[in-house]
């Protein structure tokens, strides 16, 4: 299917690995031109080289952390206007709730609400100027269902959710689209930390966590990211044009919910 968004800009947020390099790969696949962006200079540099050579697209890498104001002002200043907009970032340790203190939940917000919002605050006016754009915030599926141990992710992601269900009303009307992907267990450097910290909770193997969690997985696996990355671009295309502030779950059915 032509997605109808070669030779749009795009904003692809922590996408030097993981969820946001999916991303980031499906929609220069697509023909867009991307500004990409991580901590690790090494890994976004070989990233952005992959694309251009693969998909023949310029990839602007930007080696910067996008949850602080000078991290957000150095990528902003590189990207200039874009069309389309796809916010990330790691999302922060697990824990119970008698460990995390006001600065814990501070840190949460700052990455995993806040930044997205300022975001879509610095690009929103251009893009509802130009009478068309595209935003899609990598959230989790712990808004539909929290995760007890990702109390801190819950919390801020929800807030963000809040947000997003208000504001991508407002802009609709000038055929700016925001909406949120809610990935479940993916093959991710995220999941690999989350299944160690359960293989030494639990004293057992790492193996042994990954086949348990699979198995709760009514796709009786995890989640690539070359398919989350396709969802995110089909919700950036030009088809997506009447999906407005919704909430879509990545996650092999593991939400048991009939909404």
């Amino acid at each position: 299917m032509d997605l109808g968004i070669r030779g749009k800009r795009g904003l692809v947020c922590a996408s030097s690995k993981g969820l946001g390099l999916g991303c980031a790969r499906a929609l220069a696949e697509a023909g867009v031109d991307l500004v990409i962006n991580a901590r690790g200079a090494e890994a976004l540099e070989a990233a952005a080289r992959a694309m251009r050579e693969e998909f023949r697209v310029q990839v602007t890498p930007v080696a910067a952390d996008i949850t602080t104001e000078e991290g957000r002002a150095t990528v902003l200043e590189a990207a200039g206007e874009v069309d389309i907009l796809v916010t990330n970032a790691g999302g922060p340790p697990p824990g119970m709730w008698h460990d995390w203190e006001r600065e814990d939940f501070i840190k949460a917000l700052d990455a995993n609400m806040l930044t997205p919002i300022a975001l879509m605050k610095a690009l929103l006016p251009g893009m509802t100027e130009r009478g068309w754009g595209r935003v899609v915030n990598i959230t989790s599926q712990s808004v539909k269902a929290p995760i007890a141990v990702l109390g801190l992710s819950n919390s801020a992601r929800a807030g963000l959710t809040g947000y997003v269900a208000g504001t991508a009303r407002q802009v609709a009307g000038k055929g700016v689209n925001i909406n949120n992907l809610l990935p479940g267990i993916h093959a991710t450097d995220r999941a690999e930390s989350l299944d160690k910290g359960a293989a030494d909770s639990q004293g057992i193997g790492i193996d042994e966590v990954r086949a348990n969690r699979a198995a709760s997985i009514p796709a009786g696996r995890y989640g690539t990211k070359e398919e989350f990355g396709a969802a995110c671009a089909f919700l950036c295309s030009q088809h997506a044009g009447f999906i407005v502030g919704q909430n879509l779950l990545l996650d092999g059915g593991a939400v048991n919910a009939t909404l």
